[in-house]
């Protein structure tokens, strides 16, 4: 059976896909459910039921609520004004270009410039400390702690809620706003009744997916805070690297947990965005 010619561009992708995502992920399912020799079992599954690991998850999933909550909030106000605020038209543009780079600039870079700005030496510190006699250490600030993670998460968290939520914001259709107008609703009636509502599902739904972004950043977290935060990304990391005391099986069984998290969520998000979708049509 000859392949028709017009599936060969999709070809690369699915070789990447196959090479990099599929076989890799079943590599970490069965390597959970294996002894060093290979045999099947049971105990790296339940090894993550430590108290050290079940903390670990129990952190990283709070920091992933909080940067998704607060990325949710802050990019739907920042959203709601470049789209029914009525600001200049010439924002949006800028605004968007500068959302789809920083939704991914992570990793090195960004703990880096983190670090420079909002560390114990950096640029912002320095500044408030020898300015206006700000200590940030003293009010008890730590950029290497939970909320220091969580602001840095927020970088890419609030261009990401931008990018998904501004075409559910466009698709609010200008008669629903006259027809309530007409019924004598006000502006906050509209935006309880009827914009928040139809809102909604794209709003849950883009923070789950937020939290899926946030559970699985490694590179930042490990970057930013080394081991001084005992979350699931720097724990895995250490089960992996090849250390004496690491076990690469209850790596897996970490990063298998990881999986079944986000894809809960990323999930979620699906279910969400498909309600969404049918309002706007």
């Amino acid at each position: 059976m000859k392949l028709p010619l017009h599936w060969l561009g999709v070809l690369p992708f699915a070789a990447f896909i196959i090479l990099f995502l599929i076989m890799p992920t079943m590599k970490i399912v069965i390597g959970a459910f294996q002894r060093p020799d290979g045999s099947f079992t049971l105990a790296n599954i339940a090894g993550l039921f430590t108290p050290s690991i079940i903390a670990a998850y129990w952190i990283s999933i709070k920091i992933s609520l909080a940067s998704a909550l607060l990325g949710c909030l802050i990019g739907f106000g920042v959203a709601t004004a470049v789209v029914l605020g009525g600001l200049p038209r010439w924002i949006r543009g800028p605004l968007l270009t500068f959302s789809g780079v920083a939704s991914n600039f992570a990793g090195v870079p960004l703990a880096f410039a983190f670090l420079a700005t909002l560390g114990p030496v950096g640029m912002l510190t320095v500044l408030l400390k020898t300015q206006l006699g700000i200590d940030l250490r003293l009010l008890g600030f730590n950029l290497l702690s939970f909320w220091g993670l969580t602001i840095t998460y927020l970088f890419f968290q609030i261009p990401l809620m931008v990018l998904i939520i501004t075409p559910a914001l466009d698709g609010l259709k200008r008669e629903w706003r006259e027809a309530a107008s007409i019924l004598g609703a006000t502006n906050t009636q509209y935006w309880r009744l009827v914009a928040f509502p139809i809102l909604l599902p794209s709003i849950l739904g883009t923070m789950a997916l937020l939290f899926a972004n946030a559970f699985g950043a490694v590179a930042t977290a490990i970057a930013l805070t080394g081991s001084s935060l005992n979350i699931v990304p720097i724990l895995l990391f250490a089960q992996i690297r090849g250390d004496v005391l690491g076990d690469p099986h209850l790596g897996y069984a970490l990063a298998f947990g990881m999986i079944v998290v986000t894809g809960f969520a990323n999930g979620l998000y699906i279910w969400m965005r498909a309600r969404s979708e049918r309002w706007m049509k």
